[in-house]
Formats: structure tokens, sequence, C-alpha cells
């Protein structure tokens, strides 16, 4: 089969190598080569007799004499090659869409708004504590398909919006998990709609004795399932449910109403913490997670990076790193969490309305606008909350501390992407920490 991989990254060669190790006649195709680790990817690839190209090329020759088109994540609908992929009727799959049919073991995909690694790292926890082999891969950060060769029992994988959205009939997983649905990379998909269509296809094909695991307090999660043509097991907090992953009185209750035995009281954690562990029951125990597994698994969780990670203390006022809330629904979850919020917010809006952060505008005392929009951060709260603009994470931390008094938080949660200042979340999570750390040092901790 000639097959045409758009992209070098990491995605792209890991899908390159294993298309040609498949027997495939391969061509990627990267227009902005340069970026880090790229010439020894390149080498590599065309060591192994790859042909790559370094611009633009003639995508209507090129695709036409293909039979499948795989582009990298990210990759927009309205790209020429998938233009021409389409005038020439030729397939369009993604690397996720190749791995699951791949897979010789249960697959379990986890996609929506938010919660997706936080949920896919706890169900692999879960399994391995249960005596499955599970690793956690897609999104998440290693590559699907460099897994699915390897011994394992089940894999479970973080799927965003992009990748959903190149797969087709043959992508199938045991279970599709959807956490909830919010307004996010409006700019890529152009609406709302088509970011849940393409949410959708996480379950989409599966076959009738396929689960889908989905958030029952979520409207939007729960009108988007009502056509899954799997079985229906749920989550939920607001209500108990029967069915339904849920929590009653703090304690934690599987989809049968089996309680798992915790240290931890529910009702001292964030009702999004809440929900991602639900969520992560209910799914993990349809692939051989056991509720001493599912135990052990939450005794020993350590918090991703960058999502509500308390970084230092200082005059008694707390400095909490959630920068991975790159959305609106997001950043509401963060701040419900804290009584009194000093906000750092701000950055590419990816055409989302930050409007809704007003709905939590009684727990923040002030906001502190960072990245190239601060317009959008200021008209979010116009009349609502004082917002004071910084140009630097330096400037924003300073500007947050002086704001702050004793019992304050002061929250990175920026619901928007970073991008405009940064080469992705982790890296402003980490500037934050950094500049916090040198508050710390220069007005010692407390």
């Amino acid at each position: 089969m000639r097959v045409v991989v758009v992209g070098l990254r990491a995605t792209g060669a890991v899908v390159a190598e294993w298309l040609h190790r498949r027997g495939d006649e391969v061509t990627v195709v990267e227009e902005r080569p340069g970026q880090p680790g790229y010439a020894e990817r390149r080498d590599h690839l065309e060591a192994a007799g790859i042909r790559v190209i370094e611009s633009a090329p003639d995508w209507e020759g090129l695709v036409s004499a293909a039979d499948l088109v795989v582009p990298s994540p990210g990759v927009r609908p309205d790209h020429p090659v998938m233009l021409a992929a389409a005038a020439a009727n030729v397939t369009v799959r993604g690397d996720l869409d190749l791995a699951v049919e791949a897979a010789t073991v249960p697959v379990v995909v986890v996609t929506g708004t938010n919660g997706k690694s936080t949920v896919t790292m706890l169900i692999s926890a879960m399994l391995e504590a249960s005596g499955r082999r599970a690793p956690a891969v897609g999104n998440i950060g290693r590559v699907a398909l460099e897994a699915v060769d390897e011994p394992a029992d089940v894999l479970v994988i973080e799927a965003s919006s992009f990748q959903l959205h190149t797969v087709t009939p043959t992508f199938r997983p045991a279970v599709a998990v959807l956490l909830n649905l919010a307004d996010d990379h409006l700019d890529w998909h152009g609406s709302f709609s088509a970011y849940v269509a393409d949410k959708q296809r996480s379950f989409r094909y599966q076959e009738p004795d396929g689960v889908v695991v989905a958030n029952l307090d979520d409207p939007a999660v729960v009108d988007a399932v009502r056509d899954a043509p799997g079985r229906l097991v749920g989550f939920a907090l607001a209500t108990t449910r029967p069915g339904a992953a849920t929590w009653v009185h703090g304690r934690l209750l599987d989809p049968d109403g089996v309680a798992i035995e915790m240290d931890v009281d529910g009702d001292s954690l964030a009702p999004h913490e809440r929900s991602n562990i639900a969520a992560a029951v209910a799914a993990a125990g349809v692939v051989g997670a056991t509720p001493e597994g599912i135990a052990l698994a939450l005794a020993n969780f350590t918090r991703l990076h960058h999502r509500t990670e308390l970084v230092g203390k200082a005059d008694g006022v707390l400095y909490v790193d959630d920068s991975k809330a790159t959305n609106p629904h997001a950043a509401v979850a963060a701040i419900r969490g804290y009584r009194r919020v000093v906000l750092l917010a701000g950055g590419e809006s990816k055409g989302v309305d930050l409007g809704s952060l007003r709905q939590v505008a009684d727990r923040i005392r002030a906001v502190v606008a960072i990245g190239d929009t601060p317009e959008e951060v200021e008209a979010a709260f116009a009349g609502v909350v004082p917002v004071t603009r910084a140009t630097s994470m330096r400037a924003a931390v300073r500007a947050a501390a002086d704001l702050a008094t004793d019992g304050d938080v002061v929250l990175l949660s920026p619901a928007c992407a970073s991008f405009d200042w940064y080469d992705g979340y982790a890296a402003r999570g980490e500037d934050f920490d950094r500049e916090v750390q040198d508050l710390l040092a220069e007005r010692g901790p407390t």
C-alpha cells in the first residue's frame, strides 16, 4: 500500500516506521522542518528507506498516487492534503484508528473536554493494581501504535477531538468514555456541534457489545450518547442513579453499588475530582479492575502536574498551578474548588467565549490577564471583577501577589491555550512555578 504521512513530529515518525515495518511504501511530508529532534527523526526514517519531503508538495499529485493518507493530529480539516484526499476519494485514517484496529486486546478510549489525562491514568492504575497490564497511551504522551505490539491485557488510550476526527468504521474500542462536553477548539472544528460530532466518533462504530461510559450529570453528554450502539454505563454526582458509579455520603460506589473502601473522604475532594474518579471506576470495572485494585490505585495515585497543583505558599497565600485548564470549562471547575481566588487567565482562546467564567465571579477577588489577548479577559469580567494586565509571567505572579491577602489562592487557570507565549501548557506551568519560587525566595515561605 502507498501511504502519505503528514507531519514528522513524534506521532508521524512512529506511524511512518510502523507502516514501513508492515511493508507499506511510505512518504512523509513535513512542511515546517527544524523543530527540536526533527533532523534525527528524518535521518532515521531515510536510513530505513522512507522518503521524506520537506516542503509543501503537489498535494493533488501526491495524494492521487496514494492509497492512504495519515495526517498527524492537528492537521486541520481544510488543509490542502485533506481537500485533495476528499477530491481523489483516498482514504484518510489517523494514528488512533490504525492502533485500535491493530490491537489484539480490549481498548479503552477516554475523551471529553476536560479530565482526559487524569482519567486515563486512573483507569490504567486501577487495572495494573488489579493484576492486568494496561499501558496508558495516546494523547497523554506515548503514541498508541508504539504499544500495540507489546505485551498487554488492555490498552487505555486518551483521545483528543483532533485524533477522533480521522477515525473510520474500523474504530471499535471495547469501552469509550465521554467525560464532559463544553466549548473548546472551536477555531479548529468550526462549531460546537462539529466538535461534539468528533467526540461521538469515540463510540459511533462500536458493536452492540461495546460499552460507552457517560457523564449522566452533563446534559450535552447525555444527548450525545442517546443513540450510541453499545451498552451505557454511567457515572454521576448530582443524584444516585441505578447502574452508575457515584458517591453517597462521601463513599464511592461502583456501577453495581459495591462500595470502594478508600482512606479519603469523598466530600473533601473537589467535584471534578470526584467525577473523574467515578468515571475511571465505571470504565476500569468493565475490563477487569477489582474493587481491591481500584482502592489500591486510588490510595497511591498522584495528581498530574499542572492540574490544580500546589506549588507554594507565602504570606498565607497559596499558589496553585492549573495550567492544564486550557478552556473555560476546566477553569470554572478549578475555581469552584476554592473560596477566594486571584486568577491568572488568558492566552489563545481558540475561538471560545470566555464569558462563562463569570459564573464563578463570586469566588474571584481579582484577575490578572496574561497572554496576547488580554482584552478578551477584560471583556469576560467587565463590570464584575477588576482585571490587571501583565506582559510576562513574572509580572503576573507579582501582580497577583500584591492583590492577594491572607487566605486567598493565586490560581493559574488560564481558560486558554498557551501557544501565544509558550510551546505548551506544561511550559507555561513551569514558568509559573519558577516565578512563584523566586517570589518565595524574596518574601520567605510561611
